[in-house]
């Protein structure tokens, strides 16, 4: 078993008015590992809750999910980064294993498949948004996936040489397909989906969630990335 150094992982979260999750979520921050709160404007002292609670807290104040990802990446120098929502809707404790498969050489990104438990966990109008962009992904990479959440893992050096440009909802998908184009493995693994605290910035309506589609099929129409000099993040296959 591949072992993953207590300085090796950072991860990032991206953060707007949080205050009532954050206690939870860096709760379950792995021993050891470094977690990166990004401060999107927060208004509610997410930011010096964070900072109490030992995170390191960065900056963004361009607003914008990947905007706020993207900056938790520049800030990180471990060898592996994580991502994960900081809504307490997700357990960043569940990355300990996605790290590990990454460590082994099993793939090069490993995706949560959301799992809903509780009320309300995944509303109908962001599920559906969820399905008809996992369909289109389909289509576009070959990649059998049935989800795009923000659950992930990979190394952090293979995640810059694909110089991700979208700066809003859109990132995570752009992650994933420019990834695909590069030849990455890709894996999905089951995690369970809390009803989060508080309402979604990205999903929370119909109109939100149609924003985010629209980021996203922008990111689907973008020709095929094309890696400057080809690495071995990983090899085609995974979820294909």
């Amino acid at each position: 078993m591949a072992v993953v150094t207590e300085n090796s992982v950072d991860v990032v979260l991206p953060c707007l008015n949080e205050a009532e999750a954050l206690p939870w979520v860096l709760a379950r921050i792995p021993a050891g590992w470094r977690a990166l709160v990004v401060d999107n404007g927060s208004t509610d002292g997410s930011a010096d809750i964070a900072r109490a609670l030992g995170a390191t807290v960065v900056p963004e104040s361009r607003r914008g999910f990947g905007a706020a990802c993207h900056a938790g990446l520049l800030a990180a120098e471990a060898e592996y980064v994580c991502f994960c929502d900081c809504d307490a809707s997700l357990d960043p404790g569940l990355l300990s294993g996605f790290v590990r498969a990454v460590a082994a050489g099993e793939t090069d990104l490993v995706l949560g498949r959301r799992r809903p438990r509780g009320r309300g966990a995944w509303p109908a109008h962001a599920r559906a948004g969820n399905l008809a962009l996992s369909r289109m992904l389909r289509r576009r990479t070959g990649l059998r996936l049935h989800d795009l959440g923000p659950l992930r893992a990979m190394r952090r050096e293979a995640l810059l040489g694909l110089h991700l440009t979208d700066r809003r909802s859109g990132y995570p998908l752009q992650m994933v397909v420019r990834a695909a184009d590069a030849g990455w493995r890709v894996r999905e693994e089951d995690v369970p989906y809390l009803p989060r605290s508080g309402k979604s910035k990205v999903t929370g309506t119909w109109r939100g969630t149609w924003n985010a589609v629209r980021d996203m099929r922008a990111v689907l129409a973008e020709p095929p990335y094309v890696p400057a000099a080809p690495g071995r993040a990983g090899r085609a296959g995974g979820a294909r």
